[in-house]
């Protein structure tokens, strides 16, 4: 006859080194089997949890208490049935895993309650909650620049776009960002990341500031406005453009790439995917001598963009090859993955533009970065509080892994 008896501790007290090695060596001791265990602490206050089972439970009990006592920590206990137990492991498996990623130059009590509530509001169970940035100062001139949390949250969604739409939403009522994905391998296995060029990786649009050398930096600034908020086709808009450029000097194209405008951020991002093995692309609707440019001075492994026509060292009006526009960067993703050998689902897509759409819409993160507000609507996930180096916490990433790193 089984008379193990199934048991909840859990331990509050000071974070200090060798309390867990304390408690389950008393564990060990009586050969318990711990069916679950979990850590946290806080400005250097611990909270553990263990489930255990024992046949004996009476004297793990007895001698648990008297440890915790020795090592200054307070715990209690709570009997778990076996028949509750067998119902929470089947439950197994059956919610999804979720990951809500709040980030803002600061974060306030009423955006973590805003937040929850919409969590609540579908049912969703707040599991874990971690901070991502570092601690932060209380001195005013030396807070962070930037505050971002992460809930880690479980339950069952019948349309995970409604929950998605909703928390868009209330990121642009309360300012800030937030970023709802699906937890599985892989959102940790991200292999392969694309950008847009102009107003993502750089400041600007490029052919905007060759219209003003040209004389002609009005008319393709409303072009280009207009394009890249989705009211007129990208690949007419980028016709006219390219044509009103004609007879302008091959040399101030060297002039605009060594003056581009770096968006913040960028030069941190860059160094990190690299160093973490990402293989890095710009897919622009651009053109290549300023995506070469920075491929050259960043290490981007690869630059799709638009071929300018030169004649004579002066720009004909016209282009060489294919434009890259929305549907050829969306296809460019999805080779550049087999090339890679990486699902789609590893890879990760930024832009700002309407353009912009297809490529975010496929890849497994798509990130609207500062974007038009047509473009806001439409992607998974939007970026729009911080600088570039914003994206590693979508990515998981923490400030505490990095130290020593950049």
């Amino acid at each position: 006859m089984d008379t193990s008896e199934i048991i909840l501790a859990s331990l509050s007290g000071e974070d200090k080194p060798g309390v867990t090695a304390a408690l389950t060596a008393v564990l060990a001791k009586h050969k318990a089997n711990i069916l679950d265990i979990g850590q946290a602490n806080i400005h250097h206050s611990l909270s553990l949890a263990m489930m255990f089972e024992a046949s004996n439970a009476g004297e793990v009990i007895k001698d648990l208490l008297f440890k915790a006592t020795e090592i200054g920590v307070v715990i209690r206990f709570s009997p778990i049935t076996k028949d509750a137990y067998c119902r929470w492991v089947q439950l197994q498996g059956v919610k999804n895993r979720y990951i809500i990623t709040l980030l803002g130059r600061s974060l306030s009590a009423e955006h973590i309650s805003a937040a929850a509530q919409v969590a609540q509001k579908y049912k969703l169970n707040i599991e874990k909650i971690s901070r991502l940035t570092g601690r932060i100062p209380l001195e005013e001139l030396e807070r962070s620049s930037r505050s971002c949390i992460e809930l880690s949250i479980r339950g069952t969604l019948i349309d995970e776009k409604i929950v998605k739409e909703d928390f868009m939403s209330l990121a642009s009522q309360q300012g800030i960002d937030i970023a709802f994905q699906e937890e599985s391998m892989y959102r940790r296995m991200r292999r392969l990341i694309c950008f847009d060029m102009d107003s993502t990786l750089i400041q600007t649009e490029v052919i905007d500031e060759l219209a003003e050398r040209a004389g002609v930096g009005d008319q393709v600034k409303a072009i280009t406005e207009a394009a890249m908020r989705g009211e007129i086709d990208f690949s007419e808009s980028f016709k006219k453009r390219v044509g009103l450029l004609k007879g302008l000097d091959e040399s101030v194209m060297k002039e605009i790439a060594e003056n581009l405008p770096i968006t913040e951020g960028m030069t941190r991002l860059i160094r990190i995917l690299k160093k973490s093995g990402y293989k890095i692309a710009i897919l622009s609707g651009g053109f290549t001598y300023f995506g070469n440019y920075l491929k050259e001075k960043y290490g981007f492994d690869y630059v799709y963009a638009n071929e300018l026509d030169i004649e004579n060292g002066k720009l004909t009006g016209n282009y060489v090859g294919d434009i890259v526009d929305g549907k050829r960067k969306a296809e460019l993703l999805r080779l550049l993955a087999q090339v890679e050998k990486v699902d789609i689902r590893q890879t990760v897509a930024v832009g700002d533009g309407a353009n912009d759409l297809p490529m975010l819409g496929i890849a497994g993160l798509g990130i609207a970065f500062h974007a038009k507000p047509k473009v806001k609507e439409n992607a998974k996930q939007s970026l729009s509080t911080v600088g570039l180096d914003g994206i590693l916490y979508f990515l998981g990433y923490r400030d505490s892994m990095l130290v020593g790193e950049e």
